[in-house]
């Protein structure tokens, strides 16, 4: 069974993307811990980063910083942090977050009430900042 992100990669579930090429993907979390809380998949379905080839892993980490960039062009954070969980879905995966203390690094602090029209907006700044 495919995953909910290749579901999303796929198009058969919705997506606010912030960037896609031929080998990985960002989007936004429908459940962020902060605004401007992205994940950075790869296109191929790998269960565990650690899985991922090195070439690839190397692009998602690439993309992964990039995506950082725009987030602190966006939001002016103190840092920007990458976390690699991965317990939630088995796609590899990471979560590009800004923050101002490591208090704010908590997944139970995610959102999952954000409205749709805020998560545009996310979007729509994250997309011009990235270009």
């Amino acid at each position: 069974m495919a995953s909910v992100f290749t579901r999303v990669l796929g198009g058969e579930l919705p997506g606010r993307f912030v960037h896609r090429d031929e080998r990985a993907a960002a989007f936004l979390t429908i459940a962020p811990i902060n605004p401007g809380h992205v994940l950075v998949v790869p296109v191929q379905e790998v269960d565990s980063w650690t899985d991922l080839e090195p070439d690839l892993a190397a692009h998602v980490f690439l993309v992964a910083q990039r995506v950082a960039k725009a987030v602190e062009a966006v939001y002016s954070p103190r840092r920007v942090g990458l976390v690699v969980a991965g317990l939630e879905v088995p796609h590899a995966h990471l979560h590009v977050v800004p923050f101002d203390s490591e208090d704010e690094l908590s997944f139970a602090r995610a959102r999952s009430d954000v409205p749709a029209e805020e998560l545009d907006e996310v979007q729509r700044r994250l997309i011009d900042a990235f270009r």
